[in-house]
């Protein structure tokens, strides 16, 4: 026996949080009978649970992807208003795959992949302070001191952004290039460090997911996670 919000995301439907949230919209049925309480138990063996009425079982072999994301694509299973999503292209994988997190329409770079409900659930939990890496193009120059603010913390929605990594590439004609790796996740946050002091992002590419580096993969495409490197998410 397990909690259905386990199932759920044993069965790749969703991370285990994002599994709660279904459950209280009445999204999750069992044995024919809608849920929307917390603690219910289920025995995989004899119970048939379902999603918005498709039966779903667990995953028999877990998948892991690397995918270099395009700007113009959003970073939903489905787009109400048509737009490209990053699932378009894995229509026809053969499991079903759920992407880990988000990244905005206009960025690009690395995305992860998986049915392992589990690990997306480790991966994104504030308490495991997984590390994200962007290379940033900002606008004009950006001083030593607004660096050393980034890396101090900044005012975003009366709260204070969580200490970063912030290095300075180069600087170009009109801009500068920053390489900023963060562990928390709000909302467009990149963006909102950069505008905090006083510039706006020209470009933005995510190149590191914790230990998976984007590397040479070409935009658009995607590659299976090796061994060593699914090792080393699970070692987080």
């Amino acid at each position: 026996m397990m909690r259905l919000q386990k199932y759920l995301a044993l069965c790749g439907v969703a991370s285990r949080r994002r599994a709660e949230q279904m459950i209280l919209e009445g999204k999750v049925q069992v044995n024919g009978q809608t849920i929307r309480e917390m603690g219910v138990q289920v025995d995989e063996e004899k119970d048939q649970v379902a999603v918005e009425g498709e039966i779903v079982r667990p995953e028999p072999e877990k998948h892991y992807i690397a995918y270099y994301k395009p700007i113009g694509e959003v970073t939903t299973v489905s787009d109400p208003e048509g737009r490209a999503t990053v699932m378009d292209k894995f229509r026809d994988y053969p499991v079903r795959l759920f992407p880990v997190g988000r990244l905005d329409y206009d960025s690009e770079g690395l995305l992860l992949l998986t049915n392992d409900g589990e690990m997306m659930n480790r991966l994104l939990h504030p308490s495991r302070e997984v590390s994200k890496v962007y290379l940033i193009k900002a606008s004009n120059d950006v001083t030593d001191e607004e660096i050393r603010r980034m890396r101090r913390g900044v005012m975003i929605d009366g709260k204070m952004t969580a200490p970063a990594e912030v290095r300075r590439i180069r600087k170009e004609a009109f801009d500068t290039v920053l390489l900023i790796s963060i562990h928390e996740g709000r909302n467009r946050q990149v963006r909102r460090m950069v505008e905090a002091i006083g510039h706006q992002v020209v470009s933005l590419k995510r190149v590191g997911f914790g230990p998976i580096r984007l590397g040479e993969l070409p935009r658009g495409q995607w590659r299976k996670l090796t061994e060593a490197e699914i090792r080393r998410l699970k070692g987080l």
